[in-house]
């Protein structure tokens, strides 16, 4: 064992720790040759619906030397944002927890980018990039690759110790650093993700149609939500947490101690008929910093809209 990458990665490790984070893996930067096939056939039967973008860098989504020049290593990270209070949905329409505060994307980069700033004061100079949902890069496979959880058949990564309620970040850097294993499948026989989803978007184990999914109709779709859609959205307004909520790995969920993933005020106090009269003005003031910007208010207000005409409000 190379006694330098046994310090590095051990290193990481614990400065991971320190900045909050929940897990760290590392796994060797290569070639995803299992992923490949996987996601050929997931666009070939158009389970990515108008999400284009899917198609697009296939080769980068597969090789991490194609996104950072010379990396050798991948560095998966998890960060908990499993909320200290649930918003009320009585009388209220849904949103899922991740978006309760902050966007993810700037809180989680910024972290990350303090972390490496250390590291590089005790290790010098290396070259990297860091990822946050925000580029080509194929995180659950790689939080999988470097033990961090395993793929559940939602789809979504699972641990044993927390369940599936963290986001998963990523630094692909030129260190030499000590691969982790794989970790086991836990789910079994469990199909209650299955039963739960309103839509079926779960087609079969780890496979999704994101065509037919709530949070992609919610979120991703920038055209009108079809009707298949109609009555079962079950008021989700942004984003969808059935088949997590679910899923009995998340029963060992702790709060997260990210005081600016504290959720948005607004949101704990509206119901639906304010719901309905939101304005442009009151979208850009509430979610100036939320991931609820991204749905923009013409989105935010067309997924109201079919919620009230699906229930007939």
């Amino acid at each position: 064992m190379n006694s330098i990458a046994a310090t590095y990665s051990q290193l990481i490790k614990s400065k991971a720790k320190k900045f909050g984070f929940q897990d760290c893996g590392i796994s060797k930067a290569d070639f995803l040759e299992e992923d490949a096939q996987h996601l050929e056939s997931w666009l070939k039967n158009n389970f990515h619906g108008e999400m284009k973008y899917m198609e697009n860098y296939f080769d980068k989504r597969l090789d991490p030397r194609l996104l950072v020049e010379g990396s050798q290593s991948v560095i998966s990270l998890s960060y908990n944002y499993f909320p200290k209070e649930k918003i009320s949905t009585l009388e209220n329409y849904k949103i899922s927890k991740y978006a309760y505060a902050e966007d993810y994307h700037e809180v989680i980069k910024e972290i990350l980018c303090e972390m490496v700033a250390e590291l590089q004061e005790e290790i010098g100079d290396f070259g990297f990039r860091v990822f946050v949902d925000s580029a080509p890069v194929l995180e659950r496979s790689w939080a999988r690759k470097s033990g961090i959880g395993w793929v559940g058949k939602n789809a979504n990564l699972i641990t044993k110790q927390s369940g599936s309620f963290y986001f998963l970040a990523e630094i692909i850097c030129d260190l030499e650093l000590i691969p982790d294993h794989e970790t086991t499948d836990h789910c079994g026989t469990c199909r209650k993700c299955i039963e739960a989803c309103p839509t079926d978007a779960i087609v079969s184990d780890k496979i999704i149609d994101g065509s037919k999914c709530i949070s992609y109709a919610t979120i991703e779709l920038k055209n009108e939500i079809p009707e298949h859609f109609k009555n079962k959205m079950e008021d989700w307004m942004f984003g969808c947490d059935i088949c997590q909520d679910v899923c009995p790995w998340n029963r060992f969920s702790s709060p997260n101690l990210q005081s600016r993933f504290t959720p948005n005020a607004f949101l704990k106090n509206f119901k639906k008929g304010e719901w309905k009269e939101l304005t442009q003005e009151l979208f850009s003031e509430i979610f100036k910093k939320s991931p609820v910007k991204r749905t923009k208010f013409a989105g935010l207000k067309r997924n109201i809209e079919f919620l009230e005409q699906s229930s007939g409000q």
